[in-house]
């Protein structure tokens, strides 16, 4: 076939100036945010502002505080952890341009709150937290119940402009940020200016679905009630601007970053729960190309008529790939062959499901859904493009669409979210490249996308321009584990490599089309443990994909961007990505307790940074954590295709653990009326060493359509040893077996297998009506290791610069953040071009953003040919504080060239580093330059109390 050139696609180009029509359209139809983006906050800040307060008035749940300028400020608790602040100028709350479409739940019934004058202040209480109005000027804090504990505070009054309204927050001295939305790179926010708009370029740093909501460390989330624009600028202060003269918002207060996402969605909506099919991958293009209308290639083979997909269900069946729904056209003039429903009814047959895609809306849905039987919607830029509130009614027609005309859930794929979207769609990152850089981008943007309760983000695996075999596989690896995922076929290069025909995994040769296999076959098997991890999704906002911020609020590596590179797939599965060419992962970080290597066995204790990790092609570095309960479906290639007659729990026993397994019928609403069962498994096993491990299965509580009256369980428990005897709940001794094929023949019974993974006890129930329970005595947990202590480089991509005594920026980009980039061609000088150099010594101060223990230095010095300012004489400190450095850790001196130099050092723990430059290494001058500051290291335990920050 012939392909279209990626890097100037004239769809690319349509949906680009289509995108630039609806943004028009929408503004001259006042659907669009009102105002310029907000760039700089500085702006704002010649605005007005409210005055002082002088006084406040309550009815009911609302309080009103009147100010001297007229204006009037609004808070309305809804609950005793959930509270709005509207603030107008003009004092009128008539303007409401978002209603109830994010906050679409308010009332949580009954909410004890009082108020009192103290004062400087009025004071607003709940059961869970105290509201202080400050009077001279009106500003805003929130403290905990104690009235002592604060949560955030204003810096000064909130102000506003004919077109820009922004509030200013002080920042704490460890404060994190997160949310946004899905935004395209790093989630950790803190001293980042993050667009909340949509542009729909699609790259690093972008935002493709942005959401006005932030969440802080501190234990509160912010959600903008608005379609406007804005910018948020997480700095000391930070500045919240959205474009329009008005100022309203929700905040959710709570104890822990999944409480605080519980308490959004309470209000936006939480996180729709996806029919099981959705979790299967997925395949859009175009088989429609004989349409004159349709502005891609005429000629591809096998895609000239809408049925031509059947031919592609055939193949995926025949090379054994799970696979489980086609979007089957694609828009820009493709459509699809008339009738729908034989085409739809022929992959059904097959086990697939059939959506369709959209770039002009959905004027036949009714008959797509209700009579041809497609049961997804894929909309797309040149539809709605414009985002806000447009994007968010096209996305609710569609839902609607699905909804009114069958008993099926919502499936709807969406560019261009917005707070709430989490309740409708899944999210994608637009047209991306199938390359290394962009893959290694994706993970943060779709583990963080989880951090604003979007539970359903992903990209096109290996993009949807160019790619390799490569890059599609190691894409498709960790994409495995997200809940949705899907691959675009017919717009990259047809034969980048040998053995590259286009992106349905099994049109590969070996060993793509292999491991392509493994890991679609692999979430096939894990189907209801993601499953489970969407309904709990469904139930409290936290998503199947998380930073490990959700799961280690306290670890101060996890907390931030080092651990960007990675995530937890639920609870229990730590994915860490390879997002190079390369078959060895470093920097793979490992959180407090045991993980076990999936793939070999090998239990780690961390908290500790793996490196030197053995990964080719076919492996993703994969973890699971001790005490896990994973539930696994036999092994197929699309739900439904066999019974759940055994179903098996993979078991990493470790102290006390337990998992409640979710199902439901897996494609109607009926769950939401009820139609659901629960199981509840609990494990007790040594914490280490040797005892008994006993395992109880529940019997499923609950029902629903389909469910087995009966079903035999089995179990694999990753042991270090062979137990002494098993013994079922009712005491009856289980038969011990001497082979695994005598296991595999026998209805019940045990076998230990120590050279399976570090050692496997199998054990099988037979068939049960209800639960199943056994004990396994003498046996011992696997021994925990500890993450090998190697010095490894210290990830420069969460540093920032403390301070640098001088730096040139008249005639020459020389910030001293150059000088820990990344990026040799950039670097540090002092400054020069303003008059008399400033004297020697020169200094930079740097936050490394976590703790380690610092062994090493290296120094690349400026590399754009110049000499100047070559450090000679040096001294290196190392420090838990930022004032008080205590004796250097290394001393030395630079030789006058150009190569790049390490230093070992006197090994210290801190966060905060500090390079010293004595002389000038030519003796040239008073200046000072470095294109590189590099450190070696390993993660270090907090500081002792006594230890202060800046």
């Amino acid at each position: 076939m012939r392909p279209i050139p990626f890097r100037r696609s004239p769809r690319r180009r349509l949906r680009t100036v289509m995108a630039a029509l609806v943004a028009g359209a929408l503004a001259v139809a006042g659907l669009s945010a009102a105002g310029p983006m907000a760039v700089q906050a500085a702006a704002a800040a010649a605005g007005a502002t409210a005055g002082d307060a002088t006084g406040l008035t309550r009815s009911q749940n609302t309080f009103t505080v009147t100010t001297t300028s007229g204006a009037k400020a609004r808070v309305v608790v809804a609950r005793a952890d959930i509270f709005r602040i509207w603030l107008s100028p003009d004092g009128s709350f008539t303007d409401d341009p978002a209603g109830t479409d994010l906050a679409a739940t308010t009332d949580f019934g009954p909410v004890a709150a009082a108020s009192a004058d103290a004062g400087s202040h009025y004071r607003i209480t709940t059961g869970a937290l105290t509201i202080r109005v400050n009077k001279a000027p009106l500003k805003f804090s929130v403290y905990r119940a104690d009235n002592a504990t604060l949560v955030w505070q204003e810096s000064k009054p909130t102000s506003w402009t004919a077109t820009r309204t922004t509030q200013y927050l002080t920042r704490g001295a460890d404060e994190q940020f997160y949310g946004t939305g899905l935004r395209l790179g790093a989630w950790a926010l803190r001293g980042l200016t993050v667009p909340v708009a949509v542009d729909n370029r699609w790259r690093e740093n972008d935002n493709a679905s942005p959401a006005p909501f932030y969440m802080s460390t501190n234990g509160y989330g912010v959600m903008r009630n608005t379609w406007a624009k804005g910018s948020y600028a997480f700095d000391a202060p930070s500045a919240l601007t959205h474009d329009e003269k008005r100022f309203d918002a929700w905040y959710f207060t709570g104890t822990s970053l999944k409480s605080v996402l519980d308490a959004y969605t309470d209000v936006s909506g939480k996180p729709f729960l996806a029919p099981m099919w959705g979790l299967e991958l997925g395949n859009a293009d175009c088989f429609n190309a004989s349409n004159p209308a349709y502005q891609g290639d005429h000629d591809r083979l096998r895609h000239q008529t809408t049925p031509d997909v059947v031919g592609y269900a055939d193949d995926a069946r025949a090379h054994d790939m799970p696979s489980g729904w086609f979007l089957p056209n694609d828009g820009y003039g493709c459509g699809y062959t008339a009738p729908l429903k034989s085409t739809v009814d022929a992959l059904r047959a097959k086990g697939f499901q059939t959506g369709l895609w959209t770039s002009t809306g959905l004027g036949s849905i009714a008959d797509e859904v209700g009579k041809a039987g497609t049961r997804g919607v894929k909309t797309d830029v040149a539809w709605i493009g414009g985002g806000y509130k447009s994007a968010f009614q096209g996305v609710q027609q569609a839902v609607d669409g699905i909804e009114k005309n069958s008993d099926a859930r919502r499936f709807v794929w969406t560019v261009d979210g917005w707070a709430g979207t989490q309740r409708n769609a899944v999210v994608w990152t637009g047209d991306t490249y199938g390359t290394w850089d962009d893959m290694r981008w994706h993970v943060p943007a779709v583990a963080g996308a989880g951090l604003s309760a979007l539970n359903y983000a992903s990209g096109d695996i290996d993009g949807i321009f160019g790619g390799s075999p490569q890059t599609y596989v190691r894409d498709l690896q960790w994409k495995a584990f997200t809940p949705a995922f899907m691959t675009m076929s017919g717009w990259g290069a047809a034969n980048p490599s040998a053995g590259y025909q286009d992106k349905q995994p099994w049109r590969f040769a070996e060993p793509y089309l292999s491991i392509n296999r493994k890991y679609l076959q692999l979430k096939m098997r894990l189907m209801p443990y993601l499953y489970t991890m969407s309904r709990t999704a469904h139930e409290t906002g936290v998503p199947s994909t998380r930073a490990l911020v959700l799961e280690y609020p306290d670890d101060p590596v996890a907390r931030g961007n080092l651990t960007s590179g990675q995530f937890m797939a639920g609870d229990s599965f730590l994915v860490a990505p390879v997002v190079s060419d390369t078959s060895v992962r470093d920097g793979i970080y490992l959180p407090a307790g045991t993980w076990t290597d999936y793939w070999t066995g090998r239990t780690y204790a961390g908290p500790g940074w793996l490196n030197g990790y053995k990964a080719p092609l076919d492996t993703l570095p994969l973890f699971v954590k001790g005490g896990a309960i994973v539930p696994m479906w036999p092994q197929m290639n699309h739900t439904g295709e066999k019974p759940v007659s055994t179903l098996t729990y993979d078991i990493h026993p470790r102290g006390a653990s337990s998992f409640s397994l979710y199902e439901d019928d897996g494609t109607t609403r009926a769950h939401a009326s009820g139609a659901y069962a629960r199981q509840q498994v609990d494990v007790t096993a040594p914490a280490a060493g040797s005892g008994t491990v006993t395992v109880d299965v529940g019997a499923p509580a609950g029902s629903y359509s389909g469910k087995p009256a009966t079903r035999a369980y089995e179990f694999t428990l990753h042991l270090a040893t062979a137990p002494g005897g098993v013994t079922a709940g009712d005491g009856a001794a289980l038969a011990r077996h001497t082979s695994k094929a005598a296991y595999d023949a026998a209805a019940t019974g045990w076998y230990f297998d120590a050279a399976d993974r570090g050692g496997i006890l199998w054990v099988k129930s037979g068939p049960q009506a209800g639960g199943y329970g056994f004990s396994a005595t003498g046996t011992s947990v696997p021994a925990a290791d500890p993450v090998p202590a190697a010095s490894a480089a210290i990830p420069q991509s969460a540093w920032k610069l403390l301070s640098a005594d001088s730096q040139e920026t008249a005639a020459e980009n020389g910030a001293a953040a150059n000088a820990f980039d990344g990026n040799p061609a950039t670097h540090w000088h002092t400054a020069w071009s303003g008059g008399t150099a400033a004297p020697l010594p020169h200094e930079i101060r740097i936050d490394l953003g976590a703790r380690y223990a610092v062994d090493g230095l290296g120094h690349l010095p400026r590399q754009d040919g110049g000499v100047n300012g070559r450090i000679g004489a040096y001294e290196v400190y190392v420090s838990d504080s930022a004032t008080d450095w205590g004796p250097a850790v290394a001393t030395g001196t630079f030789a006058d060239t150009a190569a790049a130099t390490s230093v070992p050092l006197t090994a210290k723990s801190g966060r905060y580093l500090r390079l010293r430059a004595l002389t000038e290494a030519g003796g040239r001058g008073l200046w000072t330059s470095a294109a590189e500051i590099t450190l070696t290291g390993r993660p270090a335990a907090a500081p002792p109390p006594a230890a202060t920050a800046p």
